[in-house]
C-alpha cells in the first residue's frame, strides 16, 4: 500500500470513526422532552416558558407550520431539517402543557395517532381478509364515524376534569365557552357538535371555506353546477363595487371619509366575494390557497425583474414611474410566453 492509499485509508476510518461518534451522541426524543419539562419545571425554568399557555403558543404552531411549508416550496432541505424540528417542538411543547393539567402525555399522542393510522389502513395493516379486500367502499365513513365517537368519549373525560384554568384561555374551558354550562337552553347544535364544527377555525381562510363548503355539500347544500356559482360571483363583485368605489381614497367619486360602518360594510361584500370565489375553486377541484400562492410568486417573479432591468438603468423603483414599470411588466409577461408559460388575459 503507498502512502497515499494509507493516507486515504485512514482519513476514511477517522471519517466513519466520527459519524460514528456522532451517532451515539445525538440527541433523541427522549432528551427533547426532557428539555421541554425543565423549561417547564416552577423555580428553575424559564420565565417565559411558564407563563405561556396553548393559547400563547398555538400562534407559534401555526408558523413553524407555514415555515415547514416554505421550505418545501423553495427546495431548501437543510432548511426543512431545521423547521420541522421547530414544528416537533411546538407538538412537544402542547404535550407537555396538557401533562401538566392531568389531561394526556406524549405517549398518549403518539399513541393516538399510530392507532388512528392504523385503523384507517385496514387494507395495510388489518386482517388477512381485509388486506385481500383492499380499501373497501364506505370503509372510510365507517372508521370516520368510529372515530368521533371515540373523540366525544375523550371529551367527556377531559370535562371530567379540573385542573386546567392556567393552561388555557382566559374565560374558556377546554378551549370551549363557558357559558353554554350555566345557560338552561334546549339541546341544540352548537359549534363542537354542527356538521361543520369539526372545520378548524385557525386554518387559512380560503382553505377553510373550501373545507366548510365540501362539508355542507355531502348533505345537499350546494349549487348544482358552477355556473349559479359564476352568477352569485357577479352578484357579490356588484355589492362590493357599490360600496367600495365610493369609499377610494384616490377616488374622484369619494365625498367624505368613509364611516366605521361603511368600512365594516366593504369587508363583509369583500369577504362575500372571496367565499364564493373559494367555491369556484371548490367547483373546479382546484385548491384556492396554491392559485394564489402561485399568482402571488408570478407577481413576484415579474416586479423582480422590472427591479432588475431598472438597476441596469442606474435607478430603483421609487425613481420610476408607472408608465415605465408598466412596459417593464409588460416585458417580463412576453419573456415569460416565448419561455412557454400560459399567459391568460387576466395576468396583470
Amino acid at each position: 500500500m503507498t502512502d497515499t492509499e494509507m493516507d486515504k485509508s485512514s482519513s476514511s476510518s477517522t471519517s466513519l470513526a466520527d459519524k460514528a461518534g456522532q451517532a451515539q451522541n445525538k440527541k433523541t426524543l427522549g432528551d427533547l422532552l426532557g428539555v421541554m419539562a425543565a423549561l417547564r419545571t416552577p423555580v428553575t425554568g424559564c420565565p417565559w416558558d411558564l407563563e405561556q399557555t396553548f393559547a400563547t403558543i398555538a400562534p407559534y404552531t401555526l408558523e413553524e407550520a407555514y415555515e415547514v411549508a416554505d421550505a418545501i416550496a423553495r427546495g431548501d432541505m437543510a432548511g426543512l431539517e431545521e423547521e420541522l424540528g421547530d414544528l416537533l417542538l411546538q407538538v412537544v411543547y402542547h404535550a407537555r402543557m396538557a401533562e401538566e393539567a392531568n389531561l394526556f402525555a406524549f405517549d398518549d399522542v403518539v399513541d393516538a395517532i399510530t392507532r388512528k393510522m392504523i385503523r384507517r389502513h385496514p387494507h395495510v395493516f388489518g386482517t388477512p381478509e381485509e388486506r385481500a379486500a383492499g380499501a373497501q367502499p364506505g370503509f372510510w365513513a365507517r372508521i370516520k364515524a368510529e372515530e368521533k365517537a371515540e373523540k366525544d368519549a375523550f371529551h367527556k373525560k377531559l370535562e371530567a376534569t379540573d385542573d386546567v384554568s392556567t393552561t388555557f384561555a382566559p374565560g374558556t374551558r377546554h378551549g370551549f365557552d363557558n357559558k353554554s354550562e350555566t345557560q338552561n337552553t334546549p339541546e341544540l347544535p352548537t359549534r363542537e357538535t354542527s356538521l361543520l364544527g369539526d372545520v378548524p377555525l385557525p386554518l387559512p381562510a380560503l382553505l377553510r371555506a373550501v373545507k366548510l363548503q365540501s362539508k355542507a355539500a355531502k348533505v345537499g347544500f350546494d349549487w348544482p353546477s358552477i355556473v349559479p356559482v359564476f352568477d352569485k360571483m357577479r352578484e357579490e363583485l356588484a355589492e362590493l363595487e357599490e360600496v367600495a368605489i365610493a369609499a377610494d381614497p384616490r377616488g374622484a367619486s369619494r365625498t367624505s371619509t368613509p364611516s366605521v360602518r361603511d368600512m365594516e360594510r366593504i369587508e363583509e361584500e369583500l369577504g362575500d366575494l372571496l367565499f364564493v370565489m373559494a367555491n369556484v375553486a371548490r367547483h373546479l377541484q382546484l385548491d384556492p390557497e396554491a392559485a394564489l400562492r402561485g399568482a402571488n410568486e408570478k407577481f413576484a417573479r415579474r416586479f423582480q425583474h422590472i427591479e432588475q432591468r431598472l438597476a441596469t438603468l442606474g435607478k430603483a423603483p421609487a425613481d420610476s414611474d408607472l408608465k415605465e414599470m408598466d412596459a417593464l411588466w409588460d416585458e417580463a409577461r412576453a419573456a415569460e410566453k416565448a419561455a412557454g408559460e400560459p399567459i391568460r388575459r387576466s395576468d396583470r
